[in-house]
């Protein structure tokens, strides 16, 4: 990982409002003089959109394992081609997902063992880790409520099980680590904005400034 870079991940379950907090982040970050790369995974890539649109497909399911090595595939060529460089060039990274997704998703939700899953997890991250990692919790009951009431087509992965996605939510609480932080994904979005950025603020100071606006 980059010293110069910063790479901030925001992570959490279906209609937590990952996509949502992503844009007014980096707005407020160009704001302070940054010209943050934001990426979604599995995508950012033309590989990764490729793996994105077949992983996903509810019409075209796929056993477990093939899921877990479609998400590392697009994983492996997005770090490769975009999140490194942009790191190495000091810049900031701002991903919708990144390694914790896996597990929670694959181990948590598919049951696929961490025999498997961690140790390729870690090759197809390129030895990366974030400086900060953004869990944004919600009950899936929310979650899918949010999805149905913005009218949105589920995608294969969303149209799981209430069962599955708790699975998931229940691995995302219990995450625990350096620079794993939890935030309320219920709060509005105005107030889920600002405590994103204090706490971004809080591991890169130096980039900035003081928390508050």
């Amino acid at each position: 990982m980059s010293a110069r870079g910063l790479f901030v991940v925001l992570e959490g379950p279906e209609g937590s409002g990952k996509s949502t907090l992503a844009a007014p982040l980096a707005e407020r970050m160009r704001a302070r003089g940054a010209d943050p790369v934001v990426v979604r995974e599995p995508g950012g890539t033309r590989a990764g959109e490729i793996a994105r649109r077949a992983v996903l497909d509810p019409e075209h399911p796929v056993g477990a394992l093939a899921e877990l090595f479609f998400y590392l595939a697009a994983r492996a060529e997005l770090v490769e081609k975009v999140v490194a460089p942009a790191l190495q060039q000091g810049r900031v990274v701002v991903s919708d997902r990144f390694t914790l997704s896996t597990e929670a998703y694959q181990m948590a939700g598919r049951g696929t063992s961490e025999d498997v899953v961690l140790p390729a997890n870690r090759a197809a991250a390129g030895g990366l880790r974030p400086h900060l990692t953004l869990i944004l919790d919600l009950p899936p009951e929310v979650g899918r409520a949010r999805q149905l009431a913005a009218g949105k087509q589920l995608d294969r992965l969303e149209a799981e099980s209430v069962d599955f996605h708790r699975r998931v939510i229940e691995y995302y609480l219990a995450a625990r680590g350096e620079g794993v932080r939890h935030l309320d994904g219920r709060l509005p979005p105005d107030r889920l904005l600002q405590r994103a950025w204090e706490e971004i603020v809080a591991v890169a100071p130096e980039r900035f400034g003081q928390a508050g606006g």
